[in-house]
């Protein structure tokens, strides 16, 4: 074919010219996609606009469901293994450094879990998995050894699913499959930067990359156009200016046979939004392609600050059209008319002023710069600071993070607590000596809550061979758990022990996921010791009145709880730590349950 000896720019240029018509589903509604991608992009500027200029505290807008969500957060390569005829793939060999090979979790895994009611029962709302695109084929080798890019974030192309995760088969069926059992898709995705040049990997053109400078910290400059490591080249995202598509991508493309139409819907995408051919367009295009096909129903957005804030507008606001496309050509899979979502990483910030957030503000101080990264397309932000927080007794969290949430700095928005995560190299309880504790303050804390895979099952997170964060990603600790068909005679101390811990995770999950009070309520001390406290969440226009309330270390056995009028007489109300359906009489319920922790809500509608 001509193709075979045309040039990059040569390619373009012919996929400008060429028709399209066999790509008909991009063309049809074209002009009612462009105007609704204008009419949001406007709204969020507009919003941008009024915050930047009024840094009040603003309504609550962010959907309840979003503000209270329990997220599971997994490593996908090292959650389940669904699929043993996949762990190998691009010739990638068990030569890495310790905990830094493929180990073989996959899409299938996920999947798996999912039909077997694992989520369900642990109460989880949402799945984050860490990025599914395909990977660099190579290795590299650092400060901490070598390493192959299980992790997901050394991106090779945007396009494609890593044959070490699975098909898109596969990925359909797993959101499928999600949804289906009542849950959301996070997807883990990635504008800053690529993965790095290998002896199998070809270098990104450096129009659309640099390597030199490393990021400097110091600056708003010295944040985005860096490079954070040798590891991670960084993508132009300051650019505005056109470029070509790298040919190695090109010549990956023709040889699936797919040119063609990944060059038609280019075409078609930035006709539609009249934006720049710049690299951060193409990968806004990419990445939201996966959130049209397959309903993804929102973003956890990685390395954020060190992208241009107003690029994620542009970001929000495509998605937003995709899902709304998604949803109205897939009625039967769309649940409900939640708006699409995004949660960023943003280093540092946390609430209560934790570094680098300005006390009493959302804004992130960059030093020479301050950025509201919620006027910028973020519904939610990773709150970093949670883990030192979790230090401190349960009202001193409770009420602080209730007054940000609800009266100061970040009314309106949303963040997501977290005890471990796959990077922070300061985590809460690293020996998992307070695995009961962890679980009380992260689940019953208001905001959002991220449980990292294996907190649930006190996932070792010390392994002297390990180094650098590869400490935090072994694989899922599935061998703890009791096979279903064991009874308790059979069990080891070992088995009995995660066992009881799984179980404390599923009644704190439960109890959050049948009431959006836990974390989207206002917080109310009521008692210092035993400590009982009350969360209560006014009508919305997505959800009625909510309230709940919570005792811990109450006696065991039989216990007389007051109500202090939060619940109508006569209602009947379920106790989600023991299961107990009780009723209210002269404003109080009678228990004997063998537990300390109650916890008290209407009945599930």
């Amino acid at each position: 074919m001509i193709l075979s000896v045309m040039t990059a720019q040569g390619v373009n240029n012919w996929a400008t010219q060429k028709d399209t018509s066999m790509f008909t589903h991009y063309h049809k509604a074209q002009s009612a996609y462009q105007l609704a991608y204008k009419c949001v992009l406007i709204m969020f500027m507009l919003n941008s606009a009024s915050t930047l200029a009024s840094p009040a505290p603003q309504s609550n807008s962010v959907d309840p469901f979003w503000q209270n969500a329990t997220v599971y957060f997994m490593m996908t390569d090292r959650f389940a293994n669904g699929d043993k005829s996949n762990d190998k793939q691009f010739d990638r060999k068990p030569d890495g450094a310790a905990l830094r090979n493929f180990m073989g979790g996959d899409i299938k895994g996920v999947t798996q879990k999912i039909k077997s009611g694992y989520f369900t029962e642990l109460g989880v709302d949402v799945l984050w998995l860490t990025p599914l695109n395909e990977q660099i084929h190579g290795r590299w080798d650092d400060e901490w050894g070598r390493s192959y890019p299980f992790h997901g974030y050394w991106i090779k192309d945007w396009t494609a699913i890593d044959p070490n995760f699975g098909t898109e088969q596969d990925m359909a069926e797993m959101i499928a499959t999600a949804h289906a059992h009542g849950i959301k898709v996070l997807a883990d995705v990635i504008i800053n930067h690529t993965g790095p040049k290998t002896s199998k990997d070809v270098a990104w053109p450096d129009e659309w990359v640099r390597t030199k400078p490393y990021c400097s910290w110091d600056s708003y400059q010295g944040n985005v156009e860096c490079a954070l490591a040798s590891s991670l080249t960084d993508i132009l995202t300051e650019s505005e200016a056109p470029v070509t598509l790298p040919p190695f991508l090109i010549e990956k493309w023709r040889s699936e046979g797919r040119l063609e139409q990944e060059l038609a819907e280019l075409n078609a995408f930035f006709e539609r939004t009249e934006l720049p051919r710049a690299p951060k367009y193409y990968i806004t295009k990419w990445i939201t392609d996966w959130v049209r096909e397959y309903g993804i129903d929102g973003f956890r957005v990685d390395t954020a600050k060190h992208v241009e804030a107003d690029v994620w507008k542009i970001v929000k606001a495509e998605g937003t059209t995709a899902l709304a496309q998604w949803k109205a050509e897939h009625p039967e899979q769309a649940s409900d008319n939640k708006p699409f979502f995004m949660v960023g990483e943003v280093m540092h910030f946390g609430v209560d002023g934790f570094k680098n957030t300005p006390k009493g503000t959302r804004l992130y101080d960059y030093g020479d710069k301050q950025v509201d990264f919620f006027a910028n397309g973020f519904d939610s932000l990773i709150n970093m600071g949670f883990a030192a927080h979790a230090e401190q007794d349960m009202e001193q969290i409770f009420s602080t993070y209730s007054h940000e949430l609800n009266q100061g700095a970040l009314q309106g928005v949303s963040v997501l607590n977290y005890v471990v995560s796959h990077d922070d190299p300061e985590p809460f309880d690293p020996k998992r000596e307070h695995p009961y504790q962890a679980a009380l303050k992260l689940m019953l804390a208001p905001g959002s809550a991220q449980i990292y895979y294996g907190d649930e099952l006190a996932r070792n997170l010390t392994y002297p061979d390990a180094v650098g964060d590869a400490t935090w990603r072994s694989f899922m600790n599935w061998q703890d758990l009791p096979p279903a068909d064991n009874n308790a005679e059979q069990l080891t101390p070992k088995q009995q022990y995660t066992q009881q811990l799984l179980k404390h995770w599923q009644k704190l999950g439960q109890f959050r996921h049948a009431h959006l009070s836990v974390g989207a309520g206002v917080h109310k001390m009521l008692q210092e010791k035993p400590y009982v406290f009350q969360r209560t969440l006014g009508a919305t226009k997505q959800n009625a009145a909510d309230q709940v309330l919570v005792a811990i270390g109450m006696p065991k056995g039989s216990k007389v709880i007051d109500l202090h009028k939060l619940f109508e007489e006569g209602a009947e109300l379920k106790e989600y730590y023991s299961g107990t359906t009780v009723t209210v009489n002269d404003n109080q319920v009678i228990l004997d349950t063998p537990f300390d922790i109650v916890l008290l809500g209407a009945l599930e509608q």
